[in-house]
């Protein structure tokens, strides 16, 4: 077969199809290889089918990889403010919200996909769905891509483009890190991030779907990784909500090397332990001749109750108030504060957003995002062993290190 194409582009995501058109707009003939049915599935399900697309707030800080220092270059040579620039010259109209993310004016991901492939169309970049690749080969300059139904092309450079392993109902099933792995890259372990965790604990089920705002953090060896607020969710398997998936990177990567870490509550953010106490007493004290577990309707979830009075050490919760002493009631401050629960285990790739590990970055160049073993190879976004928080940081990722590839590639 005669080589039909500059750069060929495995994987049709948002680094795929922010490098198409950065090689096509320097007058490339690109091509997409994309295993779905259609590109840009994962697009239209980020940020609750609304596309954060970035955040205002940039920095590698909110970014995690076994090489920190590379993610600089990418994020600078490809910054927020030239991204919004790149996406307001397609024709999208954006808002920032919340102070730093970023989405389109018309809450719908579909606007960001819509507005990349009108212009990978004027391009004339060439999408081929239904394309999944299982090997790639480098004879002399050229290298020789075979997919899955028998199809072989050819290209001068190919751009891995796949994604990780989050999320495989929308195409990601860590196929990148085999193609690259075969191609004589290393890659980092790779496990679960920002997805729900799993809690050893056996109220779980009397407690799904109780929602509470409160404090949570990650405790590894009696000391505090990290601490997040917003509203978190009891399920019948363990804990999630906006917090608990910021946390949950930190907690999985303990777990992967078999280490034993916890989620540690504060229902009451807002208030320190001193104001707990006198609030409850005071409640006590006007009601003597209640019941324990009644002084607690309207101060928590009524669910909770029995479940926060038991972990507190009291065994009968019925007990008139008159009659809990003090040392009971520094046990269930100390529940209501720092209420620890050990984490066992994350959900699955299905639950997850985003993938932990990947392609080592010892072995790319971050100037280019070229391969350092394999010329003319480049490889980006979620595959590369860098993942971010929430709110806009791995779509990011995926454009800045998308473009400067497909830029580097048509060169």
């Amino acid at each position: 077969m005669k080589k039909q194409w500059d750069i060929l582009i495995i994987g049709g995501g948002a680094s795929g199809l922010m490098a198409a058109i950065a090689a096509a707009t320097n007058g490339a003939k690109v091509g997409i290889l994309e295993k779905s049915d259609r590109v840009g599935k994962k697009i239209l399900a980020t940020g609750n089918g609304r596309c954060n697309l970035t955040n205002i707030n940039m920095n590698p800080r909110f970014f995690h990889s076994n090489n920190r220092k590379f993610i600089k270059g990418p994020l600078n040579s490809f910054d927020v403010n030239t991204t919004l620039d790149f996406f307001e010259y397609l024709g999208l109209a954006y808002k920032v919200e919340d102070n730093s993310k970023v989405y389109p004016k018309s809450d719908q991901a579909s606007s960001v996909l819509d507005i990349l492939r009108y212009r990978l169309e004027e391009l004339g970049v060439k999408e081929f769905c239904n394309a999944e690749v299982v090997d790639i080969e480098k004879k002399s300059n050229e290298f020789s891509i075979r997919l899955k139904d028998g199809r072989m092309f050819k290209t001068d450079k190919v751009i891995i483009a796949t994604g990780g392993s989050a999320a495989p109902q929308f195409g990601s099933d860590g196929n990148g890190h085999n193609l690259a792995k075969s191609l004589g890259h290393r890659i980092t372990d790779v496990f679960p991030a920002l997805v729900q965790l799993k809690l050893k604990a056996d109220f779980l089920k009397f407690l799904k779907g109780v929602k509470f705002i409160g404090g949570a953090s990650v405790i590894y060896n009696n000391g505090i990784l990290r601490k997040e607020d917003g509203e978190i969710l009891f399920t019948d398997y363990g804990i999630s909500g906006p917090p608990i998936l910021q946390l949950s990177r930190m907690a999985a990567e303990k777990l992967h090397k078999n280490q034993r870490v916890y989620i540690e509550l504060d229902m009451f953010p807002n208030m320190d332990v001193e104001e707990l106490t006198n609030l409850l007493q005071i409640r006590l004290a006007y009601h003597p001749k209640r019941p324990l577990n009644f002084a607690f309707v309207s101060l928590i979830n009524k669910r909770m109750i029995p479940v926060i009075l038991k972990n507190a050490g009291i065994t009968d919760i019925h007990k008139k108030c008159i009659k809990v002493n003090k040392d009971e009631i520094k046990s269930i401050i100390g529940i209501l504060k720092n209420w620890q629960i050990e984490i066992i285990g994350t959900q699955n790739w299905r639950n997850a957003q985003v993938t932990a590990g990947g392609v080592d970055l010892r072995d790319i160049n971050p100037n280019t995002m070229e391969s350092k073993l394999i010329p003319n190879l480049y490889i980006v976004g979620e595959v590369l062993d860098v993942d971010g928080d929430c709110g806009g940081f791995n779509l990011q990722w995926a454009w800045s290190t998308g473009y400067i590839a497909g830029e580097s590639a048509s060169s």
